[in-house]
């Protein structure tokens, strides 16, 4: 199924030729009006070390918690005066983290749907256990403290070796459906280069989605019955041998996903890839996609062996942009919150290299884009968003300050 495409331009581009006041949507020019949204320091007592994911646990306890790149992970009261944060789970001495190899580290982090009861969560890191592996592991909070976690409860529930040290992906999350949803990147490099986003045999270059609850054969986990390529095989080698696929894969023909969420009102899966050579792009994942990487890049052909095929049965991005706008997207959530009335319902992103920050609105029932609302604020490099118990949305940067969004522009 083909998806309406947006490009968006956003100041003086080259290509679009238009001016900085508009964006063009499916090749018109609309006017850019800027949302009378700024954003400001959250938790001004609380410094981070590169403050990678902000999520909540779901038990009503309205805590917040913060996972650190190099594998701490800490909880505080969710009140903008508290003065502390403490550790909720130290496996530091077990990732693996370089500045000059930024993509690795603890990735993702995720509780259980059903926390409250089993305390249950699970972390996605790059492991010292072997070069260039990563693993999704299930840890329990500790039995007398539910502000501590038991780093010696971890069960490995996948290993994912790697064949670079970029492109990891890392988002993991609990869809509606209690399943864990796995963002896996490409393996790395650049151009893809051994194939991964089109090849159903290999983990990498996809979305994953499994049941934790139960365990099959010699996995911690199973695979859902109505996972789409479950039973499918593909052919493989000159002679087209038949070869099964990983029923793991939700969707596949995605370069490096950073990052994903679900909308907590519709259940839609969202995720900003990041692109390569020109653009980068915002998908909602559907399930047995293909989202064409490294066929295309977005919505344009990049493989020379490409260029000519028709292929309908890959799925444009809702909106992409060009690296003239930005270089690395960072995928948000649709803001479900109340304390910004004028985000509610739009999905809130940024680009990692120009600092910009939007709120895109879409209409999913008629697939199309209705406006993208430019954000004020510094320009900063945003890593990561995370969303609280109570649906409001914060945004980490490298320096380990969180901030959040409020109605009004700064006066500047």
């Amino acid at each position: 199924m083909r998806r309406v495409v947006a490009s968006l331009f956003i100041g003086m581009s080259v290509l679009s030729g238009y001016s900085q006041s508009t964006y063009v949507i499916a090749g018109e020019p609309v006017a850019d009006t800027p949302l009378a949204v700024s954003t400001e320091r959250a938790f001004p007592n609380l410094e981070f070390k590169r403050p990678i994911v902000v999520t909540h646990a779901g038990d009503g306890s309205n805590r917040l918690f913060v996972a650190e790149q190099e594998g701490i992970i800490k909880v505080f009261k969710n009140d903008q005066e508290t003065e502390e944060a403490t550790v909720f789970l130290d496996i530091e001495e077990h990732v693996v983290y370089r500045d000059d190899k930024n993509e690795e580290g603890l990735l993702g982090f995720a509780f259980h749907p059903k926390f409250k009861q089993n305390g249950e969560f699970f972390v996605y890191y790059t492991s010292t256990e072997a070069d260039l592996l990563s693993k999704i592991s299930r840890f329990r909070v500790s039995k007398d403290n539910p502000n501590v976690a038991d780093p010696a409860s971890e069960e490995v529930i996948l290993r994912v070796p790697q064949p670079y040290w970029n492109h990891n992906g890392g988002t993991i999350a609990f869809g509606g459906d209690g399943f864990l949803y796995i963002a896996l990147g490409d393996g790395g490099s650049g151009n893809d280069p051994h194939g991964n986003g089109q090849n159903l045999t290999t983990l990498l270059g996809s979305i994953l989605r499994i049941d934790i609850d139960h365990k099959s054969n010699d996995k911690n986990y199973s695979i859902p019955k109505d996972n789409p390529f479950v039973g499918k095989t593909v052919p493989v080698g000159p002679r087209g041998k038949m070869v099964p696929v990983r029923e793991e894969i939700y969707a596949y023909g995605l370069r490096n996903v950073w990052r994903m969420a679900f909308d907590r009102k519709t259940g839609s899966l969202w995720a900003g890839d990041v692109g390569q050579n020109l653009w980068e792009e915002i998908n909602i994942i559907k399930s047995g996609g293909n989202y064409g990487w490294n066929i295309r890049e977005a919505k344009h052909w990049f493989r020379p062996d490409g260029n000519d095929a028709d292929r309908p049965d890959l799925i444009d991005p809702i909106l992409e942009y060009h690296h003239d706008i930005g270089k690395s997207i960072t995928g948000g959530s649709v803001y479900r919150g109340t304390r910004v009335p004028e985000l509610v319902g739009k999905y809130i992103y940024a680009d990692y290299v120009s600092g910009l920050l939007w709120a895109l609105e879409y209409d999913e029932a008629e697939g199309k884009i209705v406006a993208n609302y430019s954000l004020t604020g510094d320009k900063l490099p945003v890593m990561s968003f995370g969303e609280d118990e109570k649906g409001d949305i914060y945004f980490t940067t490298p320096f380990g300050s969180l901030f959040r969004f409020r109605s009004g522009v700064d006066p500047k």
